[in-house]
């Protein structure tokens, strides 16, 4: 049962000038999203978590996040690159004030009917639909999943570093929820939300957690249910001897 945390960068200069950042080059940690980073990679360590790899967008807030928290980190962690776990393509919303896009009629529409969008083409940017994105980030972490089960076990833990609108996509999906339904979903900078798939369903272990203990993402050493299946009752918690019922 490989299990992925979708951590989100740290917060951006775009997040704090409040602009949608997108695709847009250049666009890194502020300081307070460096020290973001690194708490959470001191956390990782202090959780004790064996890692397969640590995957990323190819933007740079990703990579950059990537770097510093697996500074702590003991040993070195394989790293790769997806452009599937890349920021949504906004096209020409891309670089323009939130405050200024809240107005326009497109906006209600992303967030009762995300499903529906299409963001509008740019020159300088490409645009994709919310449904293209959530297909290519799901592709990216079911890809990266099924290499890793193989070269590491069921008991694989990898990180995906992303963007907000992708992992909220990645969480509804495995919640069993609508896309139209993401918006329900906050996920903070550099928080971590954690999903395990098994054979029958994915199980959401974690949302936008940002200073919680890791140690209970361990992979169980004794399942109490059948691989891929819900403890009935809910189960004892993380590092207790479960038991159904």
């Amino acid at each position: 049962m490989p299990t992925v945390l979708l951590v989100r960068h740290g917060r951006s200069t775009s997040n704090t000038a409040g602009t949608l950042a997108g695709w847009t080059p250049g666009v890194l940690l502020d300081p307070t999203g460096e020290a973001q980073a690194t708490a959470l990679g001191r956390r990782l360590a202090a959780a004790g978590l064996t890692l397969a790899e640590i995957v990323t967008s190819p933007l740079e807030r990703c990579v950059q996040t990537a770097d510093l928290l697996a500074a702590p980190l003991e040993g070195a962690v394989p790293r790769s690159v997806h452009d599937g776990l890349g920021e949504c393509r906004y096209g020409a919303w891309t670089g323009r004030p939130i405050t200024e896009l809240a107005k326009e009629e497109l906006w209600k529409v992303v967030q009762d009917r995300p499903s529906e969008v299409r963001f509008p083409d740019s020159e300088a940017y490409e645009a994709e639909s919310m449904a293209q994105m959530q297909e290519r980030a799901l592709a990216a972490v079911h890809e990266t999943d099924a290499r890793l089960r193989e070269s590491h076990g069921p008991d694989a833990v990898w990180i995906a570093v992303s963007h907000g609108d992708v992992i909220k996509s990645i969480v509804s999906d495995a919640s069993g929820a609508r896309l139209d339904d993401f918006q329900r979903i906050h996920v903070d900078p550099a928080s971590v939300s954690v999903v395990r798939y098994t054979s029958r369903k994915p199980f959401v272990l974690r949302v936008n957690d940002v200073g919680g203990d890791l140690t209970g993402l361990r992979p169980p050493e004794r399942p109490a249910a059948p691989e891929g299946d819900a403890v009935v009752g809910g189960g004892a918690g993380a590092g207790a001897d479960e038991a159904v019922g």
